[in-house]
């Protein structure tokens, strides 16, 4: 019986170790930035359209709209007017959140400064859950809870998984299929020469 389990054991090492080493280095970082591309990207793409009434000429001016979806409580106290609410610290808020809707997504398909943009998208998260939750008041049923066998929820569920997906370029690196790895050749080719 040992000598069986013993070739179970090596079989399995053998087949995973060498799907390890096929991997290495490329397969999650590109396959977490894929998923992203293809379950987010477009998402987060629309959001950010909401935000400057779908023209990308008022990139500097975010609509009401903007203001009303990151700061809704606010929007409610001056009456959805944005001239009663300052720049600084709301309106410069706005501007960047709608700013960061349009660039992490870009960097994070795209692989440039992969591990910056990842972690700016899971900060972002975590700031939109926030404010669905306590600015927008969602109901429990959209909040949902961890470990309560109904993977359905908005917040709990998919924000989760989400932040799961950009943990994986965030700490591992995009992979060798991205801007990050390109230009970091060519820097280290540069280095060697000089």
């Amino acid at each position: 019986m040992g000598v069986l389990i013993g070739f179970f054991v090596r079989l399995y090492s053998m087949v995973f170790g060498a799907l390890e080493r096929l991997t290495d280095g490329w397969f999650l970082g590109l396959a977490a930035r894929f998923i992203f591309a293809s379950v987010l990207f477009q998402f987060f793409w629309n959001s950010a359209l909401t935000k400057i009434g779908g023209n990308i000429m008022n990139i500097f001016t975010p609509t009401a709209g903007a203001y009303a979806q990151m700061l809704p409580k606010l929007m409610e106290q001056v009456g959805y007017d944005t001239s009663q609410i300052a720049f600084f610290p709301y309106g410069l808020m706005v501007l960047l959140g709608t700013w960061g809707e349009f660039v992490l997504p870009v960097l994070v398909v795209l692989g440039l400064f992969t591990r910056f943009a990842s972690l700016g998208m899971i900060v972002f998260i975590i700031v939109m859950s926030y404010v669905d939750i306590y600015g927008h008041g969602v109901d429990a049923k959209t909040i949902g809870a961890l470990f309560d066998g109904e993977p359905y929820a908005v917040i709990s569920d998919d924000r989760l998984l989400w932040i799961f997906v950009l943990l994986v370029p965030a700490l591992k690196g995009p992979g060798v299929v991205s801007l990050d790895w390109l230009l970091g050749r060519y820097y280290r080719k540069r280095e060697m020469y000089y």
